[in-house]
């Protein structure tokens, strides 16, 4: 596999990163130096401190970022279910599929219950699992759409899963 550009890795971090730190690490560099200078008098104390305290806390600070940044990227609402939502917009499915999920609002409705809830879509009678597609979730790398499993016994429900794939 031929690379259009080649990112040199050191300690099996990509060089990258390795530039983000040092231009987190300026600012925190004076942040700290500001902030020790007030509480440590002598003048190699506060260097030696200044420069620890910055080489700790910048990749802290990266890591902190990047994880705000993917729960930003994860981020959906949980809304309680409404037929109409669900009739009408398949794509945003997901937001409701908890509710249904965790109230139970399903288990023991017949396939005709079922039916009426949340429509037929491709499901047969002679099937006892039904799978609903809810749209694809917004977490990270997420390119298929996850489905909602019903499942059935003596043309009963007795199980509702939810399978991101």
């Amino acid at each position: 596999m031929t690379h259009l550009v080649f990112i040199p890795e050191i300690f099996g971090i990509s060089l990258e990163v390795y530039v983000i730190l040092i231009v987190l690490g300026v600012p925190i560099f004076f942040f700290w130096r500001w902030v020790f200078k007030k509480f440590i008098k002598s003048d190699r104390k506060r260097k030696i401190t200044t420069w620890v305290v910055t080489i700790v806390s910048a990749p802290l600070i990266y890591v902190g970022f990047i994880l705000i940044l993917f729960s930003i990227i994860e981020y959906y609402p949980n809304h309680d279910f409404d037929r109409e939502i669900w009739i009408k917009d398949k794509d945003v499915r997901y937001e409701l599929s908890k509710n249904i999920i965790d109230s139970k609002m399903l288990i023991g409705k017949s396939k005709t219950d079922i039916k009426k809830l949340l429509g037929g879509e491709s499901n047969t009678d002679d099937s006892d699992v039904w799978y609903y597609d809810i749209g694809v979730k917004p977490v990270f790398l997420a390119i298929d759409e996850s489905v909602i499993e019903i499942v059935f016994k003596n043309d009963k429900v007795i199980n509702v899963e939810q399978h991101d794939h």
